[in-house]
């Protein structure tokens, strides 16, 4: 019988995108599959390739009172996690983060199986903390990775965030800017599409008509400031496309020449990879930071600008994707050095730490 490893992942994009690319892996290599989340999972996981789901009790809180109930729904989740396992037997439980992750992880933890945890973040998330003790490696997706427990930090191994296999694709692509279309991405989460549906159609409209002319914008906006972001693309005479999400992002992000949007993980990862310029407005309120730090590495390489959301105003926006865009050369370096530091066969090294971990056949 194959062995079986159970993903354990928030659920949200941000987790569930790298447990899907790992999934995606193991099955390759022979693996059975299953996952472990939440409900809020199933917008993202409907190509996940595992052969179960597990819908687990967890929750988190924000105020003492909620603590109580949230540690009773976690309890019950590692019962019924602990109940699967011994249908399942599972080689070992990797965790992607997020509260849901937690029943799985506590559940493997109580009974002596193996756990790999990968962070996607620059920054060791909350839940991941707190279980990273448990934890056989912690499979880090950048360079550096803060916030790590005392005494932890010889467990770290950097393998890069796993994306999924179309974007993975994406990095023998050639990076070219003519003299046709100059195609723009805006991207942004459930959090961060409002400043972006706000500020960056009017900083588009301002830029030069000579590049105006020339754009081809696709946009995710939240469903509310679809109407008001399409009306500025028709005031400004640019062409666009508007929706909510994007679910080809891969051949969004194959035929962009510049990617303006939040640093989430994912999305630092995949213009990695993909070898794209960007700009990137961190979130403000990102627990510990995190967006800002996870841009780092493209900044560094000179791949990307990061703009503060302080800081984001139209005109300075406008002045950023102007700039960009007046300088095909430029921007030709921006994509090489974006690709220079991405970690295309991040799903391979996450597998391999896996099965190093895992309990034999």
């Amino acid at each position: 019988m194959s062995r079986v490893a159970v993903l354990a992942a928030g659920g949200t994009g941000g987790h569930l995108f790298p447990a899907q690319a790992l999934a995606e892996e193991l099955t390759r290599r022979g693996w059975r599959v299953v996952l472990a989340t939440d409900r809020r999972g199933d917008q993202y996981a409907h190509d996940f390739p595992a052969e179960e789901r597990l819908a687990l009790e967890a929750a988190t809180a924000s105020n003492p009172i909620q603590m109580v109930g949230a540690v009773f729904r976690i309890l019950a989740g590692v019962v019924q996690a602990r109940s699967a396992f011994a249908r399942l037997k599972p080689s070992v439980v990797v965790g992607f983060g997020g509260y849901p992750s937690i029943p799985a992880l506590l559940a493997a933890a109580t009974t002596g199986r193996p756990i790999i945890i990968h962070e996607q973040n620059a920054v060791l998330g909350r839940s991941n903390r707190a279980l990273a003790r448990y934890a056989r490696k912690i499979a880090a997706a950048f360079p550096t990775l803060e916030r790590v427990p005392a005494g932890l930090k010889d467990r770290i191994e950097v393998v890069g965030n796993p994306v999924r296999t179309d974007i993975q694709a994406l990095t023998k692509r050639t990076y070219s800017v003519g003299k046709d279309r100059l195609h723009v991405l805006i991207t942004g989460g459930s959090q961060g599409a409002r400043i972006l549906s706000e500020t960056a159609p009017l900083a588009l409209a301002q830029i030069a008509e000579r590049l105006r002319d020339r754009l081809d914008v696709h946009q995710q906006s939240r469903p509310e400031l679809l109407d008001s972001t399409r009306e500025v693309y028709v005031d400004a005479a640019i062409q666009a496309e508007v929706a909510p999400f994007f679910r080809d992002m891969a051949g969004r992000l194959g035929q962009a020449h510049l990617v303006i949007g939040r640093a989430g993980a994912s999305t630092c990862s995949e213009l990695a990879v993909a070898g794209l310029p960007s700009i990137l407005v961190p979130l403000k309120i990102a627990t510990d930071d995190h967006q800002r730090l996870n841009a780092k590495a493209l900044t560094d390489a000179g791949a990307a600008m990061v703009i503060l959301e302080d800081d984001l105003t139209v005109d300075r926006l406008s002045e950023a994707v102007q700039a960009m865009l007046d300088d095909p050369i430029a921007l030709e370096r921006r994509a090489a050095a974006a690709r220079s530091v991405g970690i295309p066969d991040a799903a391979n090294r996450l597998a391999d730490l896996v099965e190093a971990a895992a309990r034999p056949a």
